[in-house]
């Protein structure tokens, strides 16, 4: 489910991405009737970014890489002509300028732009040199407007969907714990726990890209524009600041791993303790985590807080005289892990914001 949003995104960055290229080919062999139509469309192709303010920035790089590539080749095909040293010459001045600080992101496109016009002859073409520039601000202006015209992204969503789909995993994983834990348990099992908090933590870190993705996108965004002024989108209003609650929640799910990853491990450890079980405390351990699973999985679960229940669990257990004194150290271990991830449990409101509706 949470690579829906990725897949989507991807498929729409490929259908601007030929739009782009294929309208500014279309302009450039139709309207301005060129000779050499393909440096528009290039310079469109690697003006279309994943968010608006990506394409501003890069088309701007784009656009002086693209018109120092055109000088290089100018000068070279008309003061030194086209040769195997001429060519490999212009290919070092381009890959060295590349290094410049300030369009370094986009800087291959003066090697680029060079090869490919010193390969179509362009020596001796002193009278197109302005309409190759063209060209190139051409295809510029046409990524951009692409961009900014055909679904803009907002990356909202999509972070929205990570941060639900780790925290639904998460519940799932504690409602198994207390199942197993209720009944019997193996190393197996809790290896598979182990790892299946490895493979959370490998999507959180997706999140974060969608999170940072969220910040971008809004920059430069004429959909956010149209939200600020009341024009009605197909997705939901959201307030500003949205993709800084997604981090925060982000934060919480990352130091909830961290203590779910530490309870499935003193889980693994448990299954070589030697004696029994204690049935009170298993009883009601088991039926806490799987409270805590439920809220965690849907914010909207009724379930009563966590927190205080895990309390009053250790201070009935403590005044139990039969159990015995080397079963503490397991027992407050599970209890401690508990009530680290309790107080991400029993604080929902602000992830509520935050997820996907359950609909």
């Amino acid at each position: 489910m949470a690579r829906e949003p990725a897949f989507a995104s991807a498929a729409a960055q490929t259908i601007k991405c030929v739009i782009a290229a294929t309208a500014a080919w279309w302009i450039s062999v139709y309207l301005l009737e060129t000779q050499m139509p393909f440096l528009a469309p290039w310079t469109a192709l690697l003006t279309v970014h994943a968010t608006v303010y990506r394409s501003l920035s890069h088309g701007v790089q784009t656009s002086i890489a693209s018109a120092l590539g055109v000088g290089l080749s100018f000068v070279i095909g008309n003061y030194l002509g086209v040769s195997l040293w001429t060519y490999a010459l212009a290919l070092l001045v381009g890959m060295v300028a590349a290094r410049i600080y300030w369009i370094r992101d986009e800087g291959v496109a003066i090697a680029t732009t060079a090869v490919f016009l010193l390969s179509s002859g362009f020596e001796d073409q002193e009278p197109l040199l302005l309409d190759r520039l063209i060209e190139v601000g051409l295809g510029v202006a046409v990524g951009i407007i692409v961009n900014l015209l055909i679904i803009p992204p907002l990356r909202d969503g999509q972070a929205a969907r990570y941060v639900d789909s780790v925290n639904r995993r998460m519940g799932g994983v504690l409602v198994d714990m207390a199942d197993e834990f209720a009944e019997s348990w193996d190393t197996e099992r809790a290896e598979a726990w182990i790892e299946e908090t490895s493979s959370m933590e490998r999507d959180t870190e997706s999140a974060w890209e969608f999170v940072r993705f969220a910040r971008e996108s809004r920059r430069a965004n004429p959909r956010t524009y149209l939200r600020r002024h009341g024009v009605r989108l197909r997705t939901p209003p959201a307030g500003v600041g949205r993709e800084d609650r997604h981090a925060e929640a982000l934060s919480r799910v990352d130091e909830g791993l961290s203590h779910l990853r530490n309870l499935a491990r003193t889980l693994h450890e448990a299954t070589y303790a030697e004696g029994s079980w204690d049935d009170r405390f298993r009883r009601e351990w088991s039926d806490i985590v799987r409270d805590c699973g439920r809220a965690i999985a849907d914010p909207d679960a009724g379930v009563e807080p966590v927190h205080n229940r895990l309390t009053t669990l250790s201070q009935n257990m403590s005044k139990e005289k039969d159990l015995p004194n080397t079963a503490w150290p397991l027992y407050g271990s599970l209890i401690t892990s508990m009530r680290h991830i309790a107080v991400i449990v029993d604080d929902v409101a602000s992830t509520r914001e935050v997820r996907e509706p359950s609909s």
